[in-house]
């Protein structure tokens, strides 16, 4: 197989991954798994499996962590104990297609914070793109109804949704602005290594309210599946996909996130794609594609 086509297999089981999260995240919803500790058992599973691929690595670079500990505790804490968390018990609240078209956002967020943190400079195209999908989250979470806007009546899953678009996006602006020496899992494992402080509290408020983990088939299906797939094998293949044609060439593959997201909805749980979901998508789509624009093109 040419080098570009399993780069591109490889990046497009990622995204698939990725998305499948989403679904299973409302699967969990949907077979009462409370989120906050659905998210603490998935992240201490894969900083146990990850242990014997990383210490080594880690060890070596030790000073370079202590360098860096502050940065690397931030992203933990913004992406391992927030953004996952957030992700499932939004999902208990919106559609999954709602979920994945308001993320699809954070490439355009990404732009913003990237010349916020003077990372890359802003252009009038990025400025208009960053417009453009403002106007699209806010078609998809009032459903548009501009009612709700006026009176700022949302749907609490969907608002949950957009700090994912801003912990993400400040995520992969601080990967830009740090360029870390050791692997990507080793990173992966610094960062769950912090996260996972945050999440014990989270998993005890949620026993302390009474919610607790039925260990059943299903469950066990479902951590599984967040485990392996999404946490761990999506990373690899994103990572070797980006060895093999550059980030930027890798970073258009995101997007089909929320395409598999939506088709999978559609099909399991039978969502409806709406003519907002439509009209909001387009103005996401066309302001990610006019923030990939230079001004000289």
């Amino acid at each position: 197989m040419p080098k570009n086509y399993l780069a591109y297999t490889l990046l497009i089981l990622a995204t698939f991954f990725w998305s499948g999260n989403f679904i299973i995240g409302k699967f969990a919803y949907l077979f009462e798994v409370p989120p906050l500790t659905l998210n603490f058992l998935r992240w201490a599973s894969v900083w146990i499996i990850l242990i014997p691929f990383t210490y080594k690595n880690i060890y070596k670079n030790l000073q370079i962590v202590k360098k860096y500990w502050l940065v690397i505790s931030f992203m933990g804490i913004i992406t391992i104990s927030m953004f996952n968390s957030v992700v499932y018990y939004a999902l208990n609240y919106t559609q999954v297609i709602n979920a994945v078209l308001v993320l699809a956002a954070i490439p355009v967020a990404t732009i913003v914070l990237s010349s916020l943190m003077n990372v890359e400079r802003t252009n009038i195209f990025q400025l208009f793109g960053l417009f453009l999908s403002i106007i699209g989250i806010a078609i998809i979470i009032s459903n548009a109804d501009i009612q709700r806007i006026i009176s700022l009546s949302f749907n609490k899953g969907d608002l949950w949704m957009l700090v994912c678009v801003f912990t993400w996006a400040t995520y992969s602006t601080l990967l830009k602005k740090y360029k870390f020496p050791f692997s990507q899992f080793s990173l992966i494992q610094l960062m769950v290594s912090v996260g996972i402080l945050f999440l014990i509290p989270q998993f005890f408020y949620e026993k302390s309210i009474g919610l607790d983990v039925n260990f059943n088939k299903a469950f066990f299906v479902i951590l599984f599946y967040v485990v392996v797939f999404p946490a761990i094998v999506a990373y690899y293949c994103w990572q070797k996909g980006i060895e093999m044609v550059g980030p930027n060439r890798a970073s258009m593959f995101i997007q089909l996130m929320p395409l598999f997201s939506a088709i999978l909805a559609i099909i399991i749980f039978k969502e409806k794609f709406e003519f907002y979901h439509f009209a909001g998508a387009f103005f996401i789509v066309t302001g990610i594609y006019l923030s990939n624009k230079k001004v000289n093109d």
